[in-house]
């Protein structure tokens, strides 16, 4: 199969823009979304293959999504693979809390074995082992940790493959009965499995058992558990063969051969950003057409199944499903049985309370049961039993439906399914529970938002279709043919990387989530490389991204004169949880994007509502922002900087931003003040930062030193007119002669890059050329990255490997091209 078609199509207005050599360009995304909806509810396909393995939740996860065609009586799955199932020999405490003996003080030798007698003055004490508060566990705080657990295995010892289940921070060794099962350097931040040698079974034994560890962590994280699981035989289907795959920005959709039938499969968010009730609304469709290729009928069912586990945080939790209708449609949901709303916060976790549902049209019966035996029901009859509830561990429990498409014939047979998260409170702000803005209403419930979906399905199939060629016409015509790419590939992860609530005066506010890069939710400096996406399409989402920072200082909880860096761990949205304040950072950003917003209205009245503030923080950049001492800014990986002459850049940025402001609120005065101040300081910067033929990293201009100086993007945008062009150019002109396969490297301390920053960078340039020549190594790295996750933006320039992060929002920040010809063809003066 060829490479899925990153392309839109078009109307025939649109077709002029979009060029046949377009068309046949072929861009391998580095994973497919397939329901993306928000931090919680997302899943995606990591291979290029839909039946390669489960599909996943965008940390990695298992959550399955599995679907079966029956063709005639014989069968083909062609979506998904059965999530490995595991059997406990020995359960890690996630699955089954234990307490186990420990010690921080180097022991004998042979204390890993079960002989063992010199135990004296070890302790006993709950696992896991661990730094992490907010886990029931051991305090671990660094250092070497012995443990030694045991434990009685009653069952018969195990036949099939063992493996261990292991979170280790940092180097560990686990034996079982003194003996060596596994040495591992480093750490994994999670539970995973581990093959083990043929000794572990032969080391195992019925009765009395010793499973001890040994971790070490001299710095970061620490954390320690393990447990032996035995591999579950899954039946295996034969395999549709998978002919195209394509993205859009709304729409993934497949197409199979099996047998005499061709199948397509399309996967539809419909994450409309001009209509917030329906981005708001957590349901996607799943729609299956079928054709036939030999001119003769054919009968053709389809199975689809999801797995209890999209409900929950790991596979062990136990679940409970319910069945319902409405007027026209039957469903089935599931979710935790403990119910736990807004329990965990974190980054590498998953929701485990609110339902999932799947519901499809009157007459299709959507039932519950073991996954294995709904595929083997099926496949032998084309039907499933129908069961209302089961209660069960996640792993062991699917929803499904069946859908029959009777006997096709070369005209396209189509039915569709709906699949939905009821999260019933989505985040918690300042001790408050919050619901989903699409659940903002009294009497709302997912029923009601399941039967409104399913009246809009034709209108939003066919609205989606038209906006996924126009988002890709405009993006070609702004930027070329790959840069088109990258939008359609970045759009519905920006999107679902936030989640859309309604605030304690029922205001919009759209929280984001650093996806593994801390956690936290709302972070300033994640909202402003995400901004120009929302900037593009919905300025009211735009200024749901700033709403919140600006309450958490009025409301006289933030008391510092710039602005919080996050207001908690997400979901949790209860004050700044990192460690670190940003303050440069944060005050730039506010104020820019505070005047981005006003320039999109068209008035003044959103920063009028805030003036005070944005008053303090001006004041604070005033005073400390143009030679900024050290700090971290938002590229926090690279470690502290001072003198950091693009955080500088930022600092006159958001004062002539403020400058701006006034003006437009009539403050002429003030304007001439700020604007003045602004251009001055833009004089002495160029002095100062004037390294030959660029401009350094920092003030102090360490030999060779330069930066990305992406920051100047918003003088073009906002029409500021402080610094003068050449700047721009000159730096244009030396990114040019720095460039790495794979991108421009964030600055001179590293061969790493941020692509977000790369198009912000780019978006400088004055010739479509230039624009260009930056933009296609980021196009080839998407196309040939080894890491097969949700787009990153934090990748290595040299190899494509991701450096970290992924499904980020900041993707969003690939629209700033388009956001520039938008603001361009406005010509609104400043």
């Amino acid at each position: 199969m060829g490479w899925p078609r990153l392309a839109g199509v078009g109307a025939a207005a649109l077709l002029a823009l979009v060029s046949p050599a377009a068309t046949a360009q072929q861009l391998r995304p580095p994973a497919y979304p397939l329901i993306t909806h928000d931090p919680y509810f997302s899943l995606w396909s990591f291979q290029d293959t839909l039946t390669a393995a489960p599909t996943r939740h965008w940390t990695g996860e298992p959550q399955a999504l599995e679907g079966v065609v029956r063709v005639d009586g014989q069968v083909y799955q062609f979506l998904g693979e059965a999530a490995p199932e595991y059997r406990a020999i020995i359960p890690t405490a996630q699955e089954k809390p234990y307490t186990a003996r420990y010690t921080f003080s180097p022991p004998a030798p042979g204390w890993e074995k079960p002989a063992f007698a010199a135990a004296q003055g070890w302790q006993t004490g709950p696992a896991p082992f661990t730094d992490n508060t907010s886990l029931q566990g051991t305090a671990w705080s660094g250092g070497d940790i012995w443990v030694r657990r045991s434990v009685t295995v009653a069952d018969a010892l195990p036949k099939g493959k063992l493996v261990l289940q292991l979170w280790h921070d940092d180097d560990v060794e686990v034996y079982l009965n003194g003996t060596l099962l596994l040495k591992k350097d480093s750490y994994n931040g999670s539970y995973q499995y581990f093959e083990v040698p043929e000794v572990a079974r032969q080391a195992l034994r019925r009765g009395e058992n010793l499973l001890a560890l040994h971790c070490t962590s001299p710095q970061g994280g620490d954390h320690l558990d393990a447990g032996l699981y035995e591999v579950l035989p899954q039946p295996r289907l034969p395999r549709a063969r998978q002919t195209a795959a394509t993205v859009t920005a709304t729409q993934t959709t497949y197409t199979f051969a099996t047998g005499p039938v061709r199948l397509t499969v399309n996967f539809l968010s419909p994450l409309l950003l001009d209509e917030l009730e329906t981005v708001a609304r957590p349901v996607s469709y799943v729609t299956f057409s079928a054709t036939t290729t030999d001119g003769q009928p054919h009968a053709v069912q389809v199975l689809l199944a999801e797995a209890g586990t999209i409900a929950t945080n790991t596979p062990y939790q136990p679940v409970t499903t319910q069945a319902g209708r409405t007027t026209r449609l039957e469903w089935q949901a599931v979710g935790t049985t403990a119910q736990p709303v807004l329990g965990k916060a974190g980054d590498n976790v998953r929701i485990d309370w609110g339902q999932a549902y799947l519901a499809a049209p009157t007459g299709s019966s959507p039932t519950v049961g073991a996954p294995a035996t709904l595929r083997s029901t099926f496949a032998k009859s084309g039907q499933l039993a129908t069961t209302k509830s089961v209660s069960s561990p996640a792993q062991r429990v699917a929803l499904a439906t069946v859908l029959n498409l009777g006997r096709v014939g070369p005209q396209p047979t189509e039915q569709h399914v709906l699949l939905g998260y009821d999260d019933q409170y989505s985040v918690q702000y300042f001790g408050q529970n919050l619901r989903g803005w699409w659940r903002r209403a009294p009497g709302s419930t997912m029923e009601k938002t399941l039967e409104a979906a399913e009246a809009d399905y034709a209108r939003l199939r066919q609205k989606c279709t038209a906006f996924d060629q126009q988002l890709y016409a405009e993006a070609q015509a702004a930027g070329g043919r790959q840069y088109a790419d990258l939008c359609q590939l970045a759009y519905r992860q920006a999107i679902a990387a936030h989640k859309i609530v309604a605030g304690p005066k029922g205001e919009v506010l759209f929280l984001s989530k650093e996806n593994f890069s801390n956690g936290s939710i709302g972070t300033v400096d994640v909202t402003y490389p995400s901004a120009p996406l929302f900037l593009l399409y919905n300025t009211e989402l735009a200024k749901g991204l700033l709403r919140f920072i600006f309450d958490y200082s009025e409301s006289g909880r933030w008391k510092k004169d710039f602005p919080a860096h996050d207001i908690g761990t997400y979901p949790l949205a209860n004050g700044q949880t990192y460690g670190e304040d940003m303050p440069v950072e944060e005050a730039g950003n506010m104020l820019i994007l505070t005047a981005a917003v006003v320039k999109r209205d068209g008035k003044p009245d959103f920063a009028r509502q805030h003036w005070a503030t944005l008053t303090k923080w001006v004041g604070f950049l005033q005073r400390d922002g143009f030679d900024p001492a050290t700090q971290l800014s938002t590229d926090d990986f690279a470690g502290h900087l001072a003198r950091n002459t693009n955080l500088s850049v930022k600092a006159i940025m958001g004062i002539a931003c403020y400058g701006q402001l006034a003006r437009q609120l009539g403050d002429e005065k003030t304007a001439t003040q700020y604007l003045a101040l602004a251009r001055d300081l833009a004089r002495r910067w160029q002095q100062m930062a004037q390294d030959g033929n660029h401009y350094a990293l920092t003030f102090d201009k360490p030999a060779g030193s330069w930066s990305q100086k992406y920051n100047l993007v918003w003088d073009k945008l906002l029409g500021l007119q402080v610094f003068p062009p050449e700047v721009a150019r000159q730096e244009l002109a030396f990114y040019l002669q720095h460039q790495q396969r794979y991108g421009l490297p964030l600055d001179s301390r590293r061969t790493y890059t941020k692509s977000d920053w790369i198009l912000w960078t780019a978006t400088l340039a004055e010739r479509e050329a230039d624009f260009q020549a930056l933009v296609a190594p980021v196009w080839q790295f998407a196309h040939e990255t080894p890491s097969r996750v949700p787009l990153t933006d934090w990748h290595e320039t040299t190899d494509a490997r991701q450096s970290g992060f992924q499904a980020r929002s900041v993707v969003g920040g690939y629209f700033i091209k388009m956001l520039e010809k938008r603001l361009s063809a406005e010509q609104v003066k400043p």
